[in-house]
């Protein structure tokens, strides 16, 4: 996750990075977004790109623990 946004605004990229760059640094690809301050059941707190996030995820892609959260929510992957 990348973050972005404004102080005390926070928005996150759900990206891709490589694993030589930083967490805000240069990435692969953007597969989604996600925005802390909408409510917990607004469909559009999580957007992601469910096709190619199933594509990253056949190439053997390591999710972050929150990342890992919000594919298990979007039906992506198993727990």
């Amino acid at each position: 996750m990348a973050r972005a946004g404004t102080k005390n605004v926070p928005y996150y990229h759900l990206t891709l990075p490589s694993s030589r760059n930083s967490r805000d640094g240069r990435f692969i690809e953007k597969i989604g977004t996600y925005n802390p301050l909408l409510a917990s059941e607004d469909p559009a707190r999580v957007h992601i790109d469910a096709e190619r996030a199933k594509y990253w995820l056949s190439t053997g892609v390591q999710l972050s623990d929150r990342v890992h959260v919000f594919f298990n929510r979007a039906g992506l992957v198993q727990t």
